[in-house]
């Protein structure tokens, strides 16, 4: 129904802070609500568990990426404000506020919920006054054979100025009393913990009556830590950790691209320090003199109840009833009932929707192609795969065999450089023809693209999807896969890997969008098409579900299709920059974040089209740098039977979820959907889980 807005003399006027919400702000609140997880009675209590390690990364990389970025912009003196009106100093003080109270909550929950409960099922990290005798003497043991020889103890004096602390690594500030063998009076020593020693140590059964008990590293050193300095004695050991800013920075003029990679890589580990966790117990005096060395504030020091490392806390217990029942995904039938993959896919286009069907026809479509005869050549881009990943054996495997085989490797895929390096030197070595995409440009696109001979033709076989080419990631996030062979799709996708290989004019597509080029202006010219419809009293509708929208252009463009009366639902996993369902601006417009047990990772774009709807996937987000400063490919779903299944299971049970879902307020606030008196529970992934057998 159509409930376009009388334009009335009593408009509100929206400024630019009313408009839009900060991006930062706004995926910090994501990271809030996955942390709500770990208190969700929905998930067993491991998976809850997990939940909270998750948060600890996610965290992590918000500071070292997100809060670093702000907190160059302080140091280089930019007080220029973002669309939502707000000065880099203005969010990082909203971020401390908001990282102080959620970090606080996270070692709450682990304190008071996770661990206890653990407790109960004789799963136990014992502190240091709990173990008995045996024990002790074991861990004594344990130090002295396994701990002490690996580690470096660094006392702090005129020769030895404070060390350079490698990003997120665990050390320790110990005082001490007494004289060293050179009769120097020290007071204070850094101890790092190698990376190589396992943060948490399980004791032997038959000191535990054969339960699950484990201790802390940082127990074992703090226990005896006064054996690193003989003839002195230690007065206080207190963990800390410091977060570095691990951005890039890279010259896009240079050379070689994978060997200026690799000198960048190293300084990430040394990068500006943005934020300090000490143990709670650590003395003002130590934090203040550590404060100092890395030189940050008092805002940027965080007191933590437990490990200062979350990420690397133990979660895969031998626990199966404490776990979600293990899912096996389904193949398609049509792929079942064929004799080979080519031949399914000369049938119909096959949909695969991840990780509820498996991703294993994706590596057989590479497998017999590899092996295949009649196979020429094999291309396909990739942007997290890892060197011992399956697909790139099998790149690798076709190669040796005499395939074509082309790899468009992006090696500026975030935190998997140095896999991606790898990744290229495996493959050439195999004989294929490796490619860095284009200068400038990230190619985040994910195709493949198989050449075969068939009858003295070429025919092409192609994959295109909205998820990175990675079978773990493919049991753990959502994502659509098209493998097809509809000529003209296979034409925009060869054109696509000759503009990423060679040079020349942009490529003109069929079927195809892609950024940099086509994307973002047919979205605009979509939603267009909708306002008018609204206005000319047709039926309009928008649902969009991807995992971020930011661009400016596109929100306003939301906002005026709401004005016009377009119904628009938008399903975004975490970063929202729109305001939704504010008076005279966006009420036509509502928000939903769905986090559950898998990672939502489907972009999907729905237009209603007067009855017609035009549906697509896509590797893009609607952010800037999907539209603008990367290589995205967008593919139109127009098999009626497929465009069917996704807008009933990739966009209606998402917005009929009220278990999962999140809604998000005109102030920016994130409320979670409750079940309505009468109303049934609806768990869009549980549902997909039951529905795709």
């Amino acid at each position: 129904m159509n409930t376009a807005a009388d334009p009335s003399p009593t408009q509100i006027e929206y400024t630019y802070n009313d408009r839009y919400i900060n991006r930062e702000l706004s995926i910090l609140d994501f990271h809030l609500r996955v942390l709500e997880q770990a208190v969700d009675p929905l998930h067993p209590l491991l998976d809850r568990m997990n939940f909270l390690l998750i948060f600890s990364r996610n965290l992590d990389e918000f500071f070292e990426i997100r809060f670093a970025g702000l907190m160059e912009q302080l140091d280089l003196g930019n007080e220029s404000r973002s669309p939502d009106g707000l000065t880099p100093k203005q969010v990082l003080d909203s971020i401390s506020k908001t990282a102080h109270a959620a970090i606080e909550r996270q070692y709450r929950i682990l304190n008071e919920t996770i661990l206890p409960k653990l407790r109960e099922e004789d799963i136990c990290f014992l502190r240091r006054g709990e173990l008995t005798p045996a024990q002790s003497a074991w861990i004594k043991k344990y130090f002295q054979e396994q701990v002490a020889p690996v580690l470096t103890p660094i006392s702090l004096d005129p020769a030895h100025p404070f060390p350079r602390l490698v990003n997120k690594s665990l050390n320790f500030i110990v005082t001490l009393e007494g004289k060293d063998a050179f009769g120097r009076q020290i007071d204070l020593a850094v101890v790092p913990a190698p990376r190589s020693l396992p943060r948490v140590v399980r004791l032997p059964d038959e000191l535990t009556d054969g339960k699950e008990h484990h201790v802390m590293l940082s127990a074992i050193i703090h226990e005896h830590v006064s054996d690193l300095f003989p003839g002195m004695t230690a007065t206080g050991c207190y963990q800390f950790r410091v977060t570095r800013n691990a951005d890039l920075a890279l010259n896009e003029d240079v050379e070689d691209l994978a060997k200026a990679l690799k000198g960048e890589l190293n300084s990430r580990r040394f990068g500006r320090a943005v934020r300090l966790e000490v143990t709670h117990n650590c003395p003002e005096h130590i934090y203040e003199y550590l404060l100092d060395e890395f030189d940050l504030e008092k805002e940027q020091l965080y007191k933590v109840d437990g490990p200062v490392n979350l990420a690397r806390l133990l979660s895969n217990f031998k626990r199966p009833h404490l776990r979600y029942d293990s899912h096996t995904p389904i193949i398609p039938k049509v792929l079942k009932k064929s004799e080979n993959i080519f031949s399914a896919m000369q049938k119909q286009d096959i949909l695969l929707h991840h990780p509820f069907e498996s991703f294993a026809p994706v590596i057989n479509l590479l497998r017999e192609a590899a092996r295949d005869p009649q196979v020429l050549a094999i291309k396909q881009t990739l942007y997290r795969s890892g060197p011992d990943s399956e697909i790139v054996q099998v790149l690798a495997e076709a190669a040796r065999n005499g395939k074509e085989v082309t790899a468009v490797i992006e090696l500026r895929a975030r935190f998997d450089e140095e896999s991606n390096i790898e990744v290229a030197n495996v493959l050439q070595e195999a004989g294929a023809v490796v490619v860095y995409g284009i200068v400038g440009y990230k190619t985040h696109a994910k195709m493949i693209l198989v050449v075969r001979r068939e009858n003295n033709k070429l025919v092409r076989y192609v994959h295109l999807g909205t998820g990175n080419y990675h079978a773990g990631n493919a049991r753990i996030y959502t994502d659509y896969g098209l493998l097809t062979t509809d000529k003209e799709l296979c034409e925009d996708v060869h054109r696509i890997f000759q503009e990423l290989t060679g040079m020349g004019k942009m490529a003109k597509l069929k079927k195809l969008l892609h950024a940099p080029f086509t994307l973002h202006a047919q979205l605009v010219n979509y939603i267009d098409e909708e306002i008018a419809n609204a206005k000319a009293g047709k039926p309009a509708q928008i649902i969009v579900k991807v995992n971020a929208l930011t661009e400016m252009q596109l929100i306003n463009k939301l906002y005026e299709a709401s004005q016009a009366g377009v119904q628009i639902d938008l399903i975004i996993r975490s970063i929202c920059c729109l305001r939704p369902g504010l008076p005279g601006l966006s009420e036509n417009i509502r928000v939903r974040s769905i986090v559950g047990r898998f990672l939502e990772h489907t972009r999907v774009y729905y237009f209603g089209n007067n009855g017609n709807a035009r549906i697509y996937c896509s590797s893009a987000d609607w952010m800037d740098r999907n539209l603008f400063n990367r290589v995205e490919a967008c593919f139109p779903i127009e098999d009626p039977a497929l465009k069917k299944r996704i807008y009933q299971q990739g966009l209606l049970t998402y917005l009929q979820d009220n278990q999962q879902a999140w809604l998000l307020q005109g102030d920016g606030t994130w409320v979670r959907a409750q079940v309505a008196a009468g109303q049934v529970p609806h768990n869009a992934q549980r549902i997909l889980l039951g529905l795709i057998k």
